[in-house]
């Protein structure tokens, strides 16, 4: 048993890092191509590889797509969240873009109760106004220097939550590689829409034009390491279990600052540093009044 929970977070650790490393590949591609354009670049890679995976391995019975409407949902989030998160990677300092995206589980359970019905604990509103108060925090230098765009990674994190919200939905209905595929179709869909939408708009910096070969080749790079990431995460709950893991997910914050420190000379100020410690204590609070209720009770 000891070694299965090593080997999961070990195994999680690793996909964490390989989370990061995706982040870090977009990021030095800022001012190369427009972030939805990568992100829809990355995604079309994807899904094309893993398709052709689930159909060696399971047929087209893989692909079945019930209910469709919530798998739609979870598209939308992951596409809401890749947008997001890719064009604020190129215009905010990494670590504060990822620090701002982790307040995810807040929002999803705030969502959860609003969109599921579920109840809404004294914890989930204590960790819900930590995390707010920890993203003001950060955003205060940003705001001043890119204004509303710093608000970016906020949105990357209501679209992680709907992605989460969304798996609850439909959880039971596939094997996981079907999942994943199914959700990278819807997403990759919505993705090449709003990759249109901003070509079409006029704005130059979302003007799509030919690729450099570094961006294909860099996209290609984030596809591959996404996907194994997903898998080992994967690997990592099947072996210790989501709530085990759960708190690894800050290694990824951790390889973010170190990241930019070392490849973008990027140092965030106290202020920064602080409003991420407070939203990683909000979300570590509601990972451990979660596992505090799943306990079984004893009995008198």
């Amino acid at each position: 048993m000891r070694n299965q929970i090593r080997d999961g977070l070990l195994f999680a650790l690793g996909g964490f890092a390989l989370l990061s490393t995706g982040d870090v590949l977009v990021k030095s591609m800022a001012g190369q191509w427009p972030g939805p354009a990568i992100a829809a670049l990355r995604y079309v890679m994807g899904t094309l590889g893993l398709a052709a995976i689930l159909l060696l391995r399971e047929g087209r019975a893989g692909f079945h797509l019930q209910p469709v409407g919530w798998h739609a949902v979870r598209g939308f989030g992951v596409a809401l969240s890749a947008t997001t998160l890719f064009s604020a990677l190129q215009i905010m300092p990494i670590a504060e873009a990822t620090a701002i995206s982790f307040s995810s589980p807040m929002v999803t359970a705030l969502l959860a109760a609003a969109l599921l019905g579920e109840p809404m604990r004294r914890e989930t509103w204590i960790a819900s106004v930590l995390a707010f108060a920890g993203v003001l925090i950060v955003l205060r230098p940003n705001f001043a220097l890119i204004g509303v765009a710093a608000l970016l990674p906020l949105f990357s994190a209501l679209g992680m939550a709907l992605l989460m919200i969304g798996n609850r939905a439909v959880a039971g209905r596939g094997s996981a590689l079907s999942m994943q595929v199914n959700v990278a179709i819807f997403a990759t869909l919505f993705l090449l829409l709003v990759t249109l939408a901003g070509h079409l708009s006029g704005i130059a910096k979302l003007h799509v034009g030919m690729p450099p070969g570094s961006v294909v080749a860099k996209a290609a790079a984030i596809a591959v390491s996404g996907s194994c990431a997903h898998a080992l995460i994967y690997m990592a709950t099947s072996r210790a279990g989501a709530g085990t893991i759960a708190p690894m997910t800050y290694f990824q914050l951790l390889m973010a600052g170190f990241f930019g420190w070392l490849l973008f000379h990027e140092h965030p100020d106290a202020a920064a540093f602080m409003g991420a410690a407070i939203i990683v204590v909000a979300g570590l609070y509601l990972w451990r009044a979660g596992q505090v209720t799943d306990e079984p009770q004893g009995t008198d």
